[in-house]
């Protein structure tokens, strides 16, 4: 049966995969994206989808784009609290205030707006699954990316309360962890963790090859495959979960 997706930090990434995959099964997809090249990108290659650039910060941005989708949908089956950014590597005294700002305000603020609205929803139809992309970092400690860390911990927090707020209901909540996956992204903070550790970007991507038992990194079809599955009738009594899609991480420590 075709279910209501919604998508933030969707136009690229492991968002952009997940829109293609659900859409693919002949789900209705909309997705919201701060970066409006993305977006328009989207619009040309998937005119089906409802696709709207907002920062997922941006309270009044985001329920505009809220607004419409409910408008569009009639409410929502499927919120993927996806949106993300790297924030900043270095030693915690050298960080600046601003940008752990801005790490914290993407990561955790954003899925609080998202998952907001579709707790609200969801409560109202008695069924529904919010699924939010924390990390492999929302289970272990991770020299020089303490914003990151924090706001991928408090996400699993937010995963395990809301799971019990709306249960009662029938709403699911659970959480993908990723490892490191394949993409411009990841190559980003390869390049920052090299720098703050002093190594080079090739031994830091060899150290976290090495830290997974697969000895692997993992692919955004990958997490795809997870989340089509928790958003199956298989996993309906699956909640309150942080699932690691990473080839199993061994250690973080570069």
């Amino acid at each position: 049966m075709s279910q209501r997706v919604v998508i933030t930090g969707g136009a690229s990434g492991i968002g952009l995969t997940l829109a293609r995959r659900f859409a693919e099964r002949g789900d209705r997809v909309a997705l919201c994206d701060a970066d409006a090249a993305a977006v328009a990108q989207v619009q040309a290659d998937h005119p089906d989808m409802l696709a709207r650039q907002a920062d997922v910060t941006d309270e009044a941005a985001m329920q505009a784009f809220f607004d419409e989708v409910e408008t569009a949908f009639e409410g929502v089956d499927v919120l993927c609290a996806n949106a993300g950014t790297g924030g900043p590597a270095g030693r915690i005294e050298d960080l600046d205030y601003g940008e752990w700002q801005a790490c914290i305000g993407v990561n955790l603020n954003g899925a609080f707006l998202a998952c907001r609205w579709a707790a609200r929803l969801m409560r109202a139809q008695g069924s529904g699954l919010i699924l939010i992309t924390s990390s492999t970092s929302g289970f272990h400690g991770v020299p020089y990316r303490s914003p990151y860390v924090a706001a991928k911990w408090g996400l699993v927090g937010i995963t395990k309360t809301l799971a019990m707020e709306l249960g009662p209901a029938g709403v699911r909540v659970n959480a993908i962890a990723p490892g490191a996956v394949e993409g411009a992204r990841m190559e980003r903070v390869l390049q920052m963790e090299a720098k703050a550790s002093g190594l080079t970007v090739e031994e830091t991507r060899a150290l976290y090859v090495k830290g997974t038992s697969l000895r692997t990194w993992v692919t955004g079809d990958d997490l795809a495959d997870m989340a089509l599955f928790l958003a199956s009738p298989a996993a309906g009594k699956v909640t309150g979960q942080l699932l690691a899609v990473d080839g199993h991480t061994e250690s973080m420590v570069p």
